[in-house]
């Protein structure tokens, strides 16, 4: 099935007087409104408005968690935000200003969850977004942890088991009333796992206009979760895929075309300021490479995956990214921190698109204890309120989820932040913590060191002010119940292993060790020699020699691009090693660890050395 027509037609049109310019956004920073230059309104055009956000992540509750702008000073801001009741409140006031909209999500609704919608398999993630009514979702990359099977029931509901935790458990689940989408998708027959295109219509007769989706997910997929999950999927290139589908929306009366792909870039940043997230400055990112190769068909593309946010209005003026190619690219971050209006002005007369523009609407909701203090609300942007019944149905799965998620583990000595900032990402004190927690719990194994990803540490601990830690704080960091692998390694594949985190093949991120373990990377030198220093034991590394290593089975697999892991788990098999072993899970071995001491020490030690390369 390679498309679904979903329409909805309304019998309004909508003339807009001619105007010069465009007031500031009622959502906005009033503080900091700029205008925004759009083409003069021709007569009888047709607005159409957009909510658009990406990367949401089962976030029922707020997550504690902040967007950082610029606070025109010079420096920055933090302002609280999300939680799904808001999020429906804010996607309301966007929703509010249009006759016309329809409301989009660009992968990762589900997964990498909060304990009350990980317990229940992401059912209430689900439910939560058939009540705000969003109609299409690209299918993400996480969407694919529990396999492709688990992944089709959250679509077509029902009651069948396909993981270790039972379905509907509160209640019979009915699936999404939103399509999924995923154009690059395909299985053994060449079919893609669900439909590739959408539709939605607007007005009738002369003022009749139809927005024509197109929804898809990373190439990168297999790199990024279990291969078991999706044995016989294939993912096309993400550029042949769009271009494939751009026909059959024209031929069915498309007038714009929207892209929703779970991919994406990330804007620079300048020291001591954060990226503005109505900007669009010095972007990088793999999106960057698909743009230059699309049809022109394409009218705006709204991404995820880098749980980055940005507008980037480019206008068919920016030669190197977009071909002279006119075309709106937006982001909204993650956890439904904020939420993408965006407008369109369609000619039905002629079926072009006049203009386009969007606006970052920050979630702001209710104030938090961060590890660096309190975060406060801004009066100068606005505050929703959370939706009765959204906040009503989330509260019924997280009362239920209380027994699990309250359930002291220990006490550990202070916060643990998730990434160490630099040039490069690091698990910081978090990471030091979980790669101690993981040797400790496979010694019986012979591990003599342990490695975690930093992208893999989705929050940072922070503990009662008494230090107490409960599971569902745990939880949080660790949502994926991955089990820990213990491999042998000589001292080479070892370095090949750290080197991976610094190539070219995905995005740089240096893997953190446990304490034995320490490491230095020199960003001055070439991909593959960037790994200049390792010792073990305070003796330094030998190539021949052989080590036990434990990791989480996404890494062991091959997963965030270290294929090194994978292959010599091969070459051990191959040889016909025993190797390798598998422990219990990486939250199971960071429970343990807590839970053995009276308060677990965080170790605050710096186990990588990062050289930055020279301007």
């Amino acid at each position: 099935m390679k498309s679904v027509r979903f329409s909805l037609v309304l019998a309004t049109s909508l003339t807009l007087a001619a105007c010069a310019g465009r007031a500031p956004h009622p959502l906005a920073d009033t503080s900091a409104s700029r205008p925004v230059a759009t083409a003069p309104a021709a007569p009888h055009l047709v607005t159409v408005g957009i909510a658009a956000f990406n990367d949401f992540h089962g976030q029922l509750e707020p997550p504690r968690q902040s967007v950082e702008m610029p606070d025109g000073k010079g420096g920055t801001r933090q302002v609280p935000a999300g939680g799904a009741a808001w999020l429906a409140s804010a996607i309301d006031a966007v929703r509010a200003r249009y006759p016309n909209h329809l409301t989009v999500s660009a992968g990762d609704l589900t997964s990498a969850s909060q304990v009350a919608s990980s317990l229940y398999l992401d059912e209430p993630a689900v439910g939560v977004m058939n009540r705000i009514g969003i109609d299409f979702n690209a299918v993400g990359n996480h969407e694919f942890d529990r396999g492709r099977q688990e992944l089709l029931r959250l679509q077509n509901g029902g009651c069948t088991q396909y993981t270790a935790r039972k379905p509907c458990q509160l209640e019979t689940f009915p699936g999404a009333s939103y399509r999924y989408l995923a154009a690059s998708t395909l299985d053994s027959q060449g079919h893609t796992l669900f439909p590739a295109t959408g539709l939605k219509t607007f007005g009738q007769g002369a003022d009749k206009v139809t927005i024509g989706v197109i929804g898809l997910t990373t190439r990168t997929t297999p790199t990024l979760v279990n291969p078991s999950g999706i044995a016989g999927l294939t993912f096309e290139d993400e550029a042949k895929a769009i271009n494939a589908a751009i026909p059959t929306l024209k031929a069915q009366g498309a007038d714009v075309i929207m892209v929703l792909i779970h991919e994406g870039g990330k804007q620079g940043s300048q020291a001591g300021q954060s990226p503005d997230p109505q900007g669009c400055a010095a972007m990088s990112g793999a999106i960057l490479d698909i743009i230059p190769r699309l049809d022109p068909g394409v009218d705006l593309i709204v991404s995820g995956h880098t749980h980055e946010a940005y507008i980037c209005d480019l206008g068919g003026k920016n030669a190197a990214l977009d071909k002279g190619h006119p075309l709106l690219l937006t982001s909204a971050g993650l956890y439904g921190k904020m939420v993408t209006d965006i407008t369109l002005q369609i000619d039905p007369a002629t079926h072009h698109l006049v203009s386009r523009s969007a606006h970052n609407v920050i979630v702001q909701s209710q104030p938090y204890q961060s590890a660096k203090g309190m975060i406060e609300p801004d009066p100068q942007l606005p505050v929703f309120a959370p939706r009765a019944d959204i906040a009503a149905y989330v509260g019924r799965y997280v009362v239920a989820a209380q027994a699990f998620a309250n359930k002291p583990i220990g006490k550990v000595s202070g916060p643990a932040a998730r990434v160490d900032d630099g040039p490069v990402p690091l698990g910081g004190s978090l990471g030091n913590l979980i790669a101690d927690s993981q040797v400790a719990a496979t010694r019986n194994a012979g591990a003599q060191i342990a490695l975690t990803n930093p992208f893999g540490i989705r929050a940072a601990l922070l503990p009662a002010a008494d230090g107490a830690v409960t599971y569902g704080e745990l939880y949080k960091i660790q949502p994926f119940n991955s089990v820990l692998i213990t491999q042998t390694l000589t001292g080479a594949q070892l370095k090949a292993v750290l080197e991976q985190g610094f190539d070219d093949n995905g995005l740089h991120q240096a893997l953190s060790p446990s304490s034995a373990l320490h490491y230095t990377v020199d960003f001055n030198r070439p991909i593959g020699a960037r790994v200049v220093r390792i010792t073990i034991a305070g003796k330094p590394m030998v190539p021949g020699a052989r080590y036990r290593v434990t990791v989480n089975n996404f890494l062991a697999m091959g997963g965030d691009t270290f294929t090194a892991l994978a292959d010599a788990a091969k070459a051990a098999k191959a040889a016909g090693e025993a190797d390798p072993v598998q422990g219990e899970s990486d939250l199971d071995a960071l429970q343990a660890w807590i839970a053995a001491a009276p308060k677990r020490q965080i170790p605050a030690e710096s186990r990588v050395t990062v050289i930055a390369a020279h301007p």
